[in-house]
């Protein structure tokens, strides 16, 4: 049976609780988990530039890429926090709610 595309986000994260449960050697989540937060918080930031970068070149195919690997470090830092994507997913039905929730612009930084 052919699994849905949003049936491969649970998937996914399945599959790295499984890693941090039943490590495989020589795979990269366990490298992750085995290195702890701080890697996996480094990994993000990485990721989280290059996604601009990415954006910022506007070349589709690479952003789809670089979201992709921050989407994947993302999901390794919840599941080493025991955050489920069901969290997630009510956090953001949550905010789907509000109307008008528009943040105003920061004041500039002034220079004394």
């Amino acid at each position: 049976m052919e699994v849905s595309k949003y049936e491969i986000i649970d998937e996914l994260y399945n599959v790295l609780k499984d890693r941090r449960i039943n490590p495989v050697e020589g795979s990269y989540t366990n490298y992750l988990f085995n290195k702890g937060l701080d890697k996996i918080l480094k990994k993000i930031g990485e990721e989280s530039c290059e996604v601009v970068i990415a954006g910022k070149n506007n070349i589709k195919e690479d952003t789809i890429a670089e979201i992709s690997d921050l989407f994947y470090h993302v999901m390794v830092l919840m599941c080493s926090q025991d955050i489920s994507t069901d969290d997630i997913l009510d956090e953001l039905k949550k905010r789907s709610t509000k109307i008008a929730n528009q943040k105003p612009d920061r004041k500039p930084i002034e220079v004394v």
